[in-house]
Parts: C-alpha cells; structure tokens; sequence
C-alpha cells in the first residue's frame, strides 16, 4: 500500500513539473505566478488522483461493455472516450479561465479552426469497406 501511495505521489510531481511554464526575467506579477501556480498544485492534488479513479474505472467498465456486446468496439468507445479522455492535470492558465478544464472527454470530435472535423480511423474502416 506504501508503494502505492509513492507511486500516485510521483504521478502527482511529474505532471506538476511537465505543467511549469518557465519563469520570465522581465516579469512584474511573479507573486502572482507563484500564487497561480500554488493554487495549481493545490488544485491537483484532489483533481488527478479523482481524475485517475474515473480513468480507470471508465477502462475496466468499457472493457466489460466489450466483452458483453460481443466485441461491439462502438459501444466500448461510448464509455471510453468520456471516461479516458479530458484533462488530467490542472495548470494556472485554466484557473485563470484563459483554458478549458474538461473532466469528461468529448464524445463528438473537435474541429480545428471551424473546419469540419475527419473521421474516425474507425469511420473510415466502415466508409471503406461498403
């Protein structure tokens, strides 16, 4: 169980640490940075381990919906795509409201810059194959 716990609480620094944005030398808010960042890393503390245990949760139960639908990939990917995807670490820009914090991931694909979004390799596969 120890081991467990050093294992989470290096998850923890790694992400925090992958999160930092270099500091500026010209920078007049650095107390503020510092708070933002304080806040950050308080904030992950309870978000990524509840993050994680829904993570995982959402793997083993599309697991399950796969082997029960009988290998049916599109109902495992209904429950793994909210449950796996969103964010995992909380970084100062997105308690400043400046980015989105998405617990759930999104089940419709995202467009970049407006445009109609391609499908699925998934899709495809179907598209290709009538």
């Amino acid at each position: 169980m120890k081991g467990w716990r050093m294992g989470m609480a290096a998850a923890g620094l790694l992400g925090v640490l992958a999160a930092a944005t270099p500091a500026r030398a010209d920078s007049a808010g650095s107390w503020e940075d510092a708070g933002w960042g304080t806040l950050a890393v308080l904030s992950n503390v309870v978000y990524m381990p509840a993050k994680v245990v829904y993570a995982t949760l959402g793997g083993l139960t599309g697991g399950l919906a796969f082997a029960c639908t009988g290998g049916d990939l599109q109902t495992a990917e209904n429950v793994w795509v909210p449950s796996l995807g969103g964010t995992y670490v909380i970084t100062p820009r997105m308690l400043r409201g400046e980015d989105d914090i998405q617990f759930a991931g999104s089940s419709a694909p995202a467009a970049a810059d407006g445009a109609a979004s391609a499908p699925s390799g998934l899709q495809e596969q179907q598209l290709g194959s009538r």
